[in-house]
Parts: structure tokens; C-alpha cells; sequence
């Protein structure tokens, strides 16, 4: 059974920085890319930042130059730092891991899994 653990959240003042991670666990052959979404009150889920196996990276528009997102060594755990952190950047965080290759029963099987979601709230 894939996992995903998150954590990092929490409260600090706009300015401040905060850094999440994720682990994915279970008996994964393979994650094409592991990234970070987030939902605002109101608001649709939108991307944050995605990062391939391969190392491609991507960027959403409102979050570029002051987050970075990286990855563990065994390529099962992806890291957001965030960096200037504003009111609007209040939300709660998704970790994806994209398209994860399962093996079961002599089969593969490939799905797409979240995290349960990691408050970040930026207030004075």
C-alpha cells in the first residue's frame, strides 16, 4: 500500500520562510515525479512545483524565485522550501507523487496519490 507522509506546516509571518517534505512508502518500483499543490479557501487546487525522476522542474508563476523544490537521493521524498512568504501563499499543501508504478499478483499497476495536506498559514 503506497503512503504519502507529509510535514512542515505551521504558522509564520510574512517574510518567513517554512520547508515541507514528503516521503512516499510502500513496494514502488518507480515515481515519474513528485510535486506540491495547494487550495486556498475558495479557491481551486493550483501547482505549486513538480519535479521529474529525471530531475525537470516546474514552477507555478506566483511562486517563482522564492520556492524551491528538490529531492531525496532515493527519489521517494520531495522537499519545498519556501522562501518570502506572503498572506496569499496561505493554503493547505498536497503532496503528488505522479503516475507510481505498484507491482501485485504479476501485475503493474500505475497511480497517481496524494497526501493528506499540510496547513501553511503566513499572518502577522
Amino acid at each position: 500500500q503506497v503512503q504519502l507522509v507529509e510535514s512542515g506546516g505551521g504558522l509564520v509571518q510574512p517574510g518567513g520562510s517554512l520547508r515541507l517534505s514528503c516521503t512516499v512508502s510502500g513496494i514502488i518500483s518507480s515515481i515519474y515525479a513528485m510535486g506540491w499543490y495547494r487550495q486556498a479557501p475558495g479557491k481551486e487546487r493550483e501547482l505549486v512545483a513538480t519535479i521529474t525522476a529525471g530531475g525537470k522542474i516546474n514552477y507555478g508563476d506566483s511562486v517563482k524565485g522564492r520556492f524551491t523544490i528538490s529531492r531525496g537521493d532515493a527519489k521517494n521524498s520531495v522537499y519545498l522550501q519556501m522562501l518570502s512568504l506572503k498572506p496569499e501563499d496561505t493554503a493547505v499543501y498536497y503532496c503528488l507523487a505522479d503516475r507510481v508504478v505498484t507491482y501485485d499478483s504479476g501485475s503493474y499497476y500505475s497511480n497517481d496519490h496524494w497526501g493528506q495536506g499540510t496547513q501553511v498559514t503566513v499572518s502577522s
